[in-house]
């Protein structure tokens, strides 16, 4: 998506976009909409923590932020890589994976359904969310992040994180 601001075929990127350092050498961004918690999914009573995160086999949601930082901390070859949230829970629950790194909005669904899981106390990221405008195009920034504010202070924006932002 970013790229696309870049080279200009697109005027905007958003879709839980993060911010960070490196994209804000390439895009400007607007006002943060949300925050996306990465939380460590387990068995009751397992004994990992993050500090012995990297021991353990982790399942992820593929091409997920949880992918993205467990490979990079971690190595890929600890980490296996879902077509979706379900299935890494489901492998965590027949053994395949030791702890699953996702959304901590899907998680509290997941656990909630099934009783043998928890979450770790300790978030394993926290990041915010924002949507991204070609460098220097601040007319645009600014009319989508006035009209982003409008929609933060009217509810609107929780309304659709709350819709959206699920185990589904």
């Amino acid at each position: 998506f970013r790229s696309a601001v870049q080279q200009g075929s697109s005027d905007i990127a958003m879709a839980g976009l993060t911010v960070n350092e490196e994209r804000k050498q390439n895009v400007d961004f607007t006002t943060s909409y949300a925050t996306g918690v990465q939380v460590v999914i387990v068995k009751q009573g397992s004994d990992i923590t993050l500090d012995n995160l990297g021991d353990q086999m982790i399942g992820t949601q593929e091409s997920t932020t949880g992918y993205i930082y467990c490979s990079l901390e971690f190595g890929e070859d600890h980490v296996i890589a879902y077509t979706n949230g379900a299935t890494a829970v489901q492998s965590l629950l027949a053994g395949s994976v030791d702890c699953v790194v996702i959304d901590n909005e899907p998680a509290k669904a997941f656990v909630e359904a099934n009783p043998d899981l928890t979450i770790l106390d300790t978030e394993y990221a926290v990041e915010d969310y924002a949507i991204g405008v070609a460098k220097e195009n601040s007319a645009l920034l600014e009319a989508v992040d006035t009209a982003l504010q409008e929609l933060i202070a009217d509810g609107t924006v929780q309304s659709i994180v709350d819709k959206y932002i699920s185990a589904e």
